[in-house]
């Protein structure tokens, strides 16, 4: 029970001391509340608003048909232009996607003639440029198609396009309109996580080098198994109340993203994958003697570890070994586990295998970072 009071009451030192550092708390306040509305609406890839010109050289009301179809939100308001100005106005960036319609488009296509339509690209613009062109060629077929059909209905002739043999269902799960922020902003969370993590922990551990408190700990009635654990539980806890508070005031309430699982479940899987980011912030605390040299060993631990957890790229996109590599990593788990609780609302029964892995890993360098605190605590004395 003494020590157990002592983890306590250190704990609470961490946390007061938290509480007067403006710095680190204004980078928790903003790493789960305007960062994750920013990434959220700001990295957006899907086709919106997308600027589109139209030169129309048939003039009939297919072409007038074809144009009124490009609709907000995924287009602008199409602006009808001369074949001659194409070339300047792509060259200058105006228009992202210009639609060339030949004269006698129309005749042709009542004739039974195959003509064709052309669609002009800025690829600089990839991601829209690569979602929008399979955009306008479903919107024109459909359009083409549907015309057609009635006009040959309308003269009493048999419909000359036949139905195709399957008809395909299509139903998104989870995310049926495939909207970006109900990924980027639970995903901004996760790696908040993982980076504040590891930067309190190791903050605390350099703060107290920088300020000469390590050696007034060290002449206390405390080990260093205690200061460490002590460290461990006070930035757990207040990263964990950053991280319920951004889901439901953020996630839920401004960016209206629907968290169909369990709140306090993925709560505790973030309190477990919590005791490896700290001892992975203590391990660099003790290697590093100031802030810059803790920012740099920050930089090239944990950036590679976010970037292939699976929140920024598939871990199915990557090489074999690079997935089998990232499975002996928590954040891997932490990711998947996250998503399948919030967005496909799984219960323990079914992310079990990753608390136990983020136990068991997170554990072993829990234990190593305590060896690396002790034996540097030692040192100091």
């Amino acid at each position: 029970m003494q020590r157990l009071s002592a983890i306590f009451w250190l704990g609470t030192k961490e946390l007061r001391s938290f509480l007067h550092d403006w710095v680190l708390l204004g980078l928790v306040v903003w790493s789960f509340s305007f960062s994750v509305h920013i990434q959220s609406q700001g990295n957006v890839q899907e086709l919106h608003n997308a600027a589109i010109a139209i030169i129309d050289e048939d003039a009939s009301p297919l072409s007038r048909r074809l144009s009124a179809a490009f609709l907000p939100p995924h287009f602008r308001r199409p602006v009808h232009i001369a074949s001659r100005d194409v070339d300047r106005l792509m060259d200058t960036a105006q228009y992202t996607f210009a639609v060339d319609i030949p004269p006698h488009f129309e005749r042709d296509l009542h004739a039974g003639r195959r003509p064709t339509v052309q669609v002009i690209v800025d690829a600089t613009a990839m991601m829209q440029a690569g979602i929008g062109a399979g955009y306008i060629e479903r919107i024109l077929s459909d359009e083409v198609m549907s015309f057609v059909s009635r006009s040959e209905a309308v003269a009493g002739r048999p419909a000359g396009t036949p139905a195709p043999p399957v008809i395909l269902a299509l139903r998104v799960a989870f995310n049926p309109n495939s909207t970006t922020a109900w990924f980027t902003s639970v995903m901004a969370i996760i790696n908040g996580v993982t980076m504040l993590g590891i930067i309190l922990a190791g903050a605390a551990v350099v703060r107290e080098r920088e300020h000469g408190t390590m050696d007034h700990l060290l002449v206390m009635p405390v080990s260093p198994l205690e200061i460490a654990l002590a460290k461990i539980w006070a930035n757990a806890v207040v990263i964990t109340t950053a991280v319920a508070l951004s889901l439901v005031v953020v996630v839920g309430m401004l960016l209206g993203v629907p968290v169909v699982g369990s709140i306090p479940l993925f709560l505790c899987g973030v309190a477990l994958y919590l005791f490896f980011t700290t001892a992975i912030g203590i391990f660099l605390g003790t290697v590093a003697r100031t802030m810059p040299q803790l920012g740099l060993l920050f930089i090239l631990t944990a950036v590679p570890m976010m970037l292939l957890s699976g929140s920024n790229t598939p871990l199915e996109s990557m090489p074999a070994l690079l997935r089998t590599v990232m499975q002996a990593s928590p954040s891997t788990h932490f990711v998947s586990f996250a998503a399948a609780i919030l967005y496909r609302g799984a219960g323990f029964d079914i992310v079990w295998p990753h608390f136990v892995a983020i136990t068991a890993i997170g554990g072993l360098f829990l234990g190593g970072a305590l060896v690396r605190f002790r034996r540097v605590s030692a040192q100091t004395t």
